[in-house]
């Protein structure tokens, strides 16, 4: 079994930023490929960013390249997202996902991922 919790949630301002973490436990961090989801009210969830085992590979979305950033340390079982000039539409509950020996490509739909975290509320006024 694995276990994922979020944090680093919060409210911002329009152009801030803010740095999510998921921690995970019950297995080698190391063969997991990592992703995060978001979801906001009314909508469906939708992929943000994803990081293979090793972090040779990563993947963004379109609306968040160039602002996003998602990194792993294997040492401290632990993946993040880095959010810099954050927009209103970014707010939303951002979930951690893993799937265990993900391959050489990032995984970027919700069926690739068989365990997900509690979620972290991210609100950016305008």
């Amino acid at each position: 079994q694995v276990q994922l919790v979020e944090s680093g949630g919060g409210l911002v301002q329009a152009g801030g930023s803010l740095r999510l973490s998921c921690a995970a436990s019950g297995r080698s961090f190391s063969s997991f490929a990592m992703g995060w989801f978001r979801q906001a009210p009314g909508k469906e969830r939708e992929f943000v960013a994803a990081i293979t085992e090793s972090g040779g590979s990563t993947g963004y979305a379109d609306s968040v390249k160039g602002r996003f950033t998602i990194s792993r340390d294997n040492a401290k079982n632990t993946v993040y997202l880095q959010m810099n000039s954050l927009r209103p539409e970014d707010t939303a509950v951002y979930y951690c996902a893993a799937r265990i020996f993900g391959g050489i490509r990032v995984k970027i739909t919700t069926r690739d991922y068989p365990y997900w975290g509690q979620g972290a509320q991210v609100t950016v006024s305008s």
